[in-house]
């Protein structure tokens, strides 16, 4: 009997152990990502004290908060796209200036980019624990993301100036989580990042103004769109062909 009380007192005990170890295990992912964040800005904080004389900086950092319509997009028959789902993408701005004018830019950044959509797969296709019927997935996403575009801008001073950008980035999942409907019933917050693609990259372009609003304060505003070209899903654990990612989000930030 003793026995038998004491195996039902550990079996909660032990998931209350699992489930602390995993949140330590995912604050320890954040932290590394968070110090990785300050040190580029420190570097290149840095590089931006030295400059083409008085008329421009090197280096020009700033600050964005992208809110974003995300969207997975699938190429094979047996899964649909049920919907998309409202996003952000946010963080560090860094253009590189390659000329004296500063009207030619490598722009590139860390970003958090938080996605995913709503897909619908057929029997037999899907997460095993899930693919002997049909079922939805409602996918939450989470990247962290280094663009690297060339971008082209006017260089009014104390003007509207206008922007665009073309290019590619590289995007590393962090964190992937499901909302798993099958046979009527909810299965939440299924971790599926073990069962995706380790990277993600694609295409990048934008276009949009700055406006000067301070002395070193510029704010900008825009539009940008990213293609996916890599399967997010590993084809290997949901048999599903090919899903691409793709985004339109509304850039708003300010460079110092």
């Amino acid at each position: 009997m003793g026995d038998i009380i004491a195996e039902r007192l550990s079996a909660p005990l032990m998931n209350k152990v699992i489930q602390i170890r995993n949140f330590i295990a995912k604050m320890n992912h954040m932290k590394r990502f968070f110090l990785l964040a300050l040190t580029l800005g420190i570097a290149t904080a840095g590089m931006a004290q030295s400059g083409y004389g008085n008329f421009t900086r090197k280096v020009r950092l700033g600050f964005k908060l992208d809110p974003m319509i995300s969207i997975l997009k699938p190429l094979e028959s047996g899964v649909n796209r049920n919907s998309a789902k409202a996003g952000l993408n946010f963080g560090l701005m860094a253009d590189f200036n390659l000329n004296e004018a500063g009207n030619y830019a490598l722009a590139s950044g860390f970003n958090v980019v938080l996605g995913g959509s709503k897909l619908k797969y057929d029997a037999d296709k899907g997460l095993s624990d899930f693919k002997a019927n049909p079922s939805e997935y409602n996918m939450k996403l989470t990247y962290i993301e280094i663009p690297v575009a060339l971008k082209l801008k006017t260089t009014s001073p104390d003007a509207l100036n206008f922007w665009g950008q073309f290019g590619t980035y590289f995007a590393f999942p962090v964190s992937g989580r499901a909302d798993v409907i099958s046979l009527n019933q909810t299965h939440d917050r299924v971790n599926i990042l073990r069962e995706m693609n380790r990277i993600n990259i694609g295409l990048l372009i934008g276009a949009g103004v700055e406006y000067p609003l301070g002395e070193t304060l510029t704010g900008i505003v825009g539009l940008t769109y990213q293609n996916g070209f890599v399967d997010v899903t590993r084809n290997g654990k949901w048999n599903d062909g090919k899903v691409n990612m793709n985004s339109f989000a509304l850039r708003l930030g300010v460079y110092f």
